[in-house]
């Protein structure tokens, strides 16, 4: 029976984690709100919901509903904003040791590039995520996630503002995804996470009505999972930086199969809805996975996937 330890650190750029499991953003609140249910130091970062300049309430309910084997939800980047993230937020996360992650949002570049110089000193932030799906109203509500463009353009200039470790959060809804990938790559991401919801429906039959009120929302959960890996083994193909695998993770198993498709750490999100303790089993059973398969370190599995030659 194998009883050592395996080493579970991944390093993401300048950061490093000590193992590859993160909250996703939007799921897991302002880590807090978790404090009961698992121990957050024992993560390998956290992830908070995205941040904008000015508080946001969101979209009017229902805003989430369920689906054969995920969820909708169209909450509407509800947030706190900046300022009260900074003044009534940071002082509790910083007093956990799991490194802060701070996911951004924005109508404009310049929005982005803003919220990057504002939070660049703060201290106990140790890297910004980029959520890139949000529409430029500069440029008639385009997603910036849709077109390579506008993604090099953002991230050029959050770059530019910020000396933390930049992640950028792509989006699933493009022809291509390994062209956004290298786009944000040459604009100086250090890191990219992939990926964000597929764009769904719900109808309520009886009723002949949508089920939110948004009409349309972003799926997420088991669903998605096989698009995801897909989506993740191209990308870690195509790009140097290192790849974060989202979509459909609940157990260990889900973690495995993206580490070895190419990703380097992977998010927990829509599980957290019904196992608040999902990211700590998943931990748990990670390092199981790796005794089991006589590896010392997780590193040795990144990639690792067999294709046969192909």
């Amino acid at each position: 029976m194998n009883t050592f330890q395996p080493d579970l650190r991944v390093q993401l750029g300048s950061l490093q984690l000590r193992n590859p499991v993160l909250t996703a953003s939007g799921t897991f609140g302002y880590a807090e709100e978790f404090s009961s249910f698992v121990n957050l130091n024992m993560l390998g970062g956290i992830i908070v919901k995205g941040i904008s300049l000015e508080p946001r309430a969101g979209n009017p309910p229902p805003r989430i509903v369920e689906t054969a084997c995920g969820m909708l939800n169209a909450i509407g980047l509800e947030n706190v904003g900046v300022a009260r993230f900074i003044s009534e937020k940071m002082p509790y996360l910083r007093t956990l040791t799991a490194p802060l992650i701070v996911n951004i949002l924005g109508d404009s570049v310049e929005e982005y590039g803003e919220l990057a110089r504002r939070l660049d000193e703060v201290p106990g932030i140790s890297a910004l995520e980029l959520n890139i799906s949000c529409p430029n109203v500069k440029k008639g509500g385009v997603a910036f996630g849709s077109s390579p463009e506008l993604a090099f353009a953002v991230t050029a200039a959050t770059r530019k503002a910020t000396k933390l470790p930049l992640i950028v959060k792509l989006s699933p809804n493009v022809t291509d995804i390994t062209v956004m990938a290298k786009a944000v790559e040459e604009a100086g991401a250090d890191a990219v996470s992939l990926i964000n919801t597929l764009i769904g429906m719900a109808i309520d039959a009886e009723r002949r009505r949508p089920r939110l009120a948004n009409l349309i929302g972003g799926l997420s959960g088991p669903a998605i999972k096989p698009i995801a890996l897909r989506m993740v083994w191209q990308t870690a193909r195509a790009v140097s930086i290192p790849v974060i695998g989202i979509g459909g993770i609940g157990t260990a198993e889900d973690a495995v199969e993206f580490l070895l498709a190419g990703a380097s750490a992977v998010q927990v999100g829509t599980a957290h809805f019904y196992d608040p303790s999902a990211a700590e089993h998943i931990i748990a059973g990670l390092e199981e996975y790796l005794r089991r398969q006589g590896e010392e370190r997780v590193t040795d599995i990144i990639g690792a996937l067999d294709t046969g030659g192909s």
